[in-house]
């Protein structure tokens, strides 16, 4: 076909995605003099793409094969808004050859590569065909047609375990699993397809043999309908978990100049092979030694601001310009490197809970300002609910600075400052990891974070007195606010007097379950609290929504609180502490469901029932599967016993905290 009715100048957009990326690519179209046109499903109606975009078309239900992933409606939806192009994204129908060809086949502009070649190098198993016959290297594995388990397993066989499934479609850790013999491959194999088959529509897996401490390096590329192909250097992206990047940085610690040149040079090469146009990633895997081809993303990455901040280049912009037809506007000689770029991917997850998705409404949502090279691309805000449904990705943070030293303090110190609350994230996780002395020391490899999971996510600590002091005062500012009372005036609602002297007692759970009490003592002369025999003066003054400055025995500190009904969320200059306020009127009782009865910790669909009833099972026995924000999520026996009740079949959706299943402890 010819490429000028591909690529075309155009003066509308619609953009096929939700989230942070849709928000990213909004801004860089309305600043390209665009029209905007978003897409949202029913789960999505406020989103804040929603309300960024020019226009915004309702594509249907939550469920994403009936919004998202619904060919007819994206294309339905541009063609009623007069969009003359569509952005993908990434995800989602971003690697869809048959999305990208249905936009041709509308005569709308598809910003990103063609279908065909989208097939020759999205298709994992395709785009290794192709560069065993360019000599580009390949880690061993099977990538052929055949799909039936006898010939995986077959190939499995030769290839020697450990040996990766994984997906030859889409990516993001989806479909992926480790099988460390033969005796696991069969559920890996089932697994793998099943997650597949509901995040991307395409359950055609591939073999690889698995690379034990390998480190994970990609090198953008892009090019143009003229011919013209650039890397723009590589990134690594070795921190991982369940084969998810959770950091990303540009560019790679691990490579020296040599090795830089020769893995771009291999980039350009496997891209070359079928004449790319647009954005894309070649994935690498070295084992210290050796780099080898494993996989092209025929779309723009989740960490793309890494390579944004070291080159000068807006991506996104670059993308609109090459569907415009136009030349790239600079020569591989042009391309600069610049100073070092580091991002963490900001989950709505609970690292300390297997990393379980978190839903619920946004309640607070405070980040540091953009500047001193800090950037923040996000896709929510403070009264934004997260639903179960998608991606559980919030935000990411990026830092730059001219050392990688430099850009991991910065992004450190971002972190620190960051507080969301409303549902559980991984920021504390993060901070921690970024913070981490091997992390720092560049002494990783993808299994890092698996082997360094309890360090990583330790078990909170107790509240000390400067915490205590700041709940207080916490309460005592809400109070006064909620009375429409200045804080700072005498007449506050713990009750200064002329004469005499009252108490106020508060009494704090914390975390582990220890209370703690502190006595409020106020009226003629200072505010006191008395905790554990200590009697300490202390005066806070408010700073900002939620924050404010403690001065206790004459030392002032920073304080950042955030109350949800007795609940408080505390960050001092100690770290973070939650504490539950009990309530001395409220008669509070802790009603908790039994440990013999499994139930679905988050929405979700049933995908698989992995026992029977009557079954015996030992301590962590997996009993079913949900899939939960595309991801699935496997309970398990929290005891050796009977299966008593399978509550549930496969295909229910099922709401949080319904029981699906009842296990009766062993001699009962």
């Amino acid at each position: 076909m010819d490429r000028s009715k591909l690529y075309r100048r155009f003066h509308s957009i619609l953009i096929a995605n939700r989230g942070e990326i849709a928000c990213r690519v909004i801004r860089t179209a309305k600043k390209m003099g665009l029209r905007t046109v978003a897409v949202y499903s029913e789960a999505d109606r406020g989103a804040m793409h929603v309300e960024m975009a020019d226009e915004a078309v309702l594509l249907g239900p939550a469920r994403a094969r009936d919004s998202y992933l619904n060919i007819e409606r994206v294309i339905e939806a541009a063609r009623k808004t007069g969009a003359e192009a569509v952005h993908p994204g990434y995800g989602f129908l971003s690697e869809n050859a048959e999305f990208a060809q249905a936009c041709a086949d509308a005569g709308i502009v598809f910003v990103g590569p063609t279908a065909e070649m989208m097939t020759a190098m999205g298709s994992k198993s395709g785009s290794k065909a192709l560069m065993e016959t360019a000599g580009v290297p390949l880690v061993p594995g099977y990538h052929g047609e055949a799909q039936d388990e006898a010939t995986l397993a077959k190939a499995a066989d030769r290839i020697g375990f450990p040996v990766l499934v994984k997906a030859s479609a889409g990516g993001g850790g989806r479909g992926m699993r480790i099988a460390g013999s033969a005796s696991e491959l069969s559920a890996a194999i089932v697994s793998a397809k099943r997650e597949a088959k509901a995040a991307f529509g395409d359950d055609r897996l591939l073999i690889e043999k698995y690379v034990d401490n390998p480190r994970h390096i990609e090198v953008q590329i892009i090019g143009d309908a003229h011919g013209n192909l650039l890397s723009l250097f590589e990134r690594e992206c070795t921190l991982q978990r369940r084969h998810q990047k959770v950091i990303e940085e540009a560019p790679s610690p691990t490579l020296n100049a040599a090795q830089r040149e020769a893995v771009c040079a291999a980039a350009r090469k496997a891209a070359g092979a079928v004449n790319y146009v647009g954005a894309g990633t070649i994935e690498f895997v070295s084992d210290g030694k050796d780099v080898f081809f494993i996989e092209m993303n025929t779309r723009l990455q989740v960490e793309h601001p890494v390579t944004e901040l070291i080159t000068g280049i807006d991506l996104v912009e670059w993308q609109l310009r090459v569907a415009f037809g136009e030349k790239l506007p600079l020569t591989q000689d042009q391309i600069r490197l610049d100073g070092h770029a580091i991002e963490a991917r900001v989950y709505a997850e609970n690292p300390n809970k297997n990393f379980m998705p978190s839903v619920g409404k946004i309640n607070a949502w405070r980040l540091p300002d953009e500047s001193g090279g800090l950037r923040i691309d996000a896709g929510y805000r403070a009264g934004d609910a997260v639903s179960p449904y998608y991606d559980a990705m919030l935000a990411k943070m990026i830092a730059w600075a001219p050392t990688r030293e430099g850009a991991i303090e910065r992004l450190h110190r971002a972190l620190n400052e960051t507080d969301v609350r409303g549902l559980v994230t991984n920021i504390p996780f993060l901070a921690a990891l970024v913070g981490h002395s091997q992390v720092a020391a560049n002494a990783i490899d993808t299994g890092f974070i698996e082997r360094e999971l309890k360090a990583l996510t330790p078990a909170p600590a107790p509240a000390g007195e400067l915490e205590l002091c700041a709940a207080v005062a916490a309460i005592l500012g809400a109070e006064a606010e909620a009375a429409r009372v200045e804080v700072h005036s005498p007449w506050q609602t713990f009750g200064w007097m002329p004469v005499g002297r009252r108490e106020r007692v508060f009494l704090f759970r914390q975390a582990h379950g220890a209370e703690q009490k502190v006595t409020l003592r106020y009226g003629n002369g200072p505010s006191t609290l008395g905790i554990g025999g200590h009697e300490i003066a202390f005066v806070f003054s408010r700073t900002g929504r939620g924050s404010f400055d403690l001065t206790r025995d004459n030392i002032k500190t920073p304080v950042v609180a955030v109350i949800e009904g007795h609940e408080l969320y505390l960050r001092t200059r100690n770290g973070r502490f939650e504490l539950h306020w009990v309530d001395p009127f409220g008669g509070e009782t802790d009603e908790q469901t039994g440990e013999d009865k499994i139930v679905a910790p988050l929405p979700g669909t049933v995908v698989a029932v992995l026992a029977e009833e009557g079954a015996k099972l030992e301590k962590g026995a997996a009993i079913l599967t949900l899939e939960v924000m595309k991801m699935e999520q496997t309970l398990r026996a929290p005891f050796a016993g009977v299966l008593k009740a399978v509550k549930c079949k496969v295909g229910d959706i099922v709401q949080e905290g319904m029981e699906l299943a009842e296990v009766e402890p062993s001699g009962e």
